[in-house]
């Protein structure tokens, strides 16, 4: 396959999907596509249902109703391990290391679920903190560097469609500059990226396109080179 031709691969395709907790009702008819070597981003106000959606792409939620399909694979039916063996990488809110063991222990631990995940070298290319830090514990990392830890674990996993929830949430600007530059690299990569994020002048200068979520519903796609025509409209649904 050629470069020209891979950037038109669809990686992702969510049709119809509805998403319940329990009794609660949370996605209500979700339709988004997003191309290989994308960045695309899920924007909305907290409740908005956009860590739902990724959850719900992981099959980690209750009742789902709809179509995923990654990779052209219809995903519905597909435990968590499954996915992750197509080359899914999720990344949660809570970060997801072994707090008990050390950087590098986190890093050498089984599993890796496919071939061509990144080696030490690189992530500490990458990650150059996480090499300084890399016989601490993971009690002992700040809140930046536990999340570089979590997403250069899943690089390791060989993943080449990451699904990030909230990375900067509560971090000094100074690390999420530095998190943003790792996006621009893991793009440059070639990786498929879907990202849910508040810090909105975070991710509007990385993105491809943005949708816009409300009450578990996609209520715009805005394209990179739409986002300044349709600014106003975009900060009504983000509150800003």
């Amino acid at each position: 396959m050629t470069q020209a031709h891979s950037k038109d691969y669809e990686q992702l395709r969510i049709s119809g999907l509805h998403a319940f907790y329990g009794e609660s009702h949370i996605l209500h008819g979700i339709d988004l596509e997003v191309q290989r070597g994308e960045l695309v981003t899920l924007l909305g106000r907290n409740g908005a249902g956009r860590s739902t959606t990724l959850k719900a792409i992981m099959n980690m939620v209750g009742r789902r109703t709809g179509s995923i399909m990654i990779n052209g694979e219809e995903t519905m039916t597909c435990a968590p391990h499954h996915i992750a063996r197509l080359g899914v990488g999720y990344c949660p809110e809570h970060r997801g290391i072994f707090s008990g063991l050390n950087v590098m222990e986190n890093l050498t631990l089984p599993p890796v679920v496919r071939s061509g995940g990144m080696g030490l070298e690189e992530i500490f290319s990458m990650f150059p903190n996480l090499y300084e830090r890399r016989t601490s514990p993971g009690t002992k990392l700040s809140g930046g560097e536990q999340q570089m830890l979590a997403m250069a674990r899943i690089l390791r996993t060989g993943a080449n469609m990451l699904l990030l929830d909230e990375i900067t949430e509560g971090l000094a600007p100074v690390i999420v500059e530095t998190l943003g530059e790792v996006l621009v690299k893991l793009k440059e990569k070639g990786l498929t990226i879907v990202l849910v994020e508040q810090n909105f002048h975070f991710a509007a200068p990385l993105a491809d396109r943005h949708y816009v979520m409300e009450h578990g519903q996609i209520v715009e796609e805005i394209s990179a080179d739409e986002l300044e025509a349709k600014q106003s409209m975009l900060d009504k649904y983000l509150g800003v």
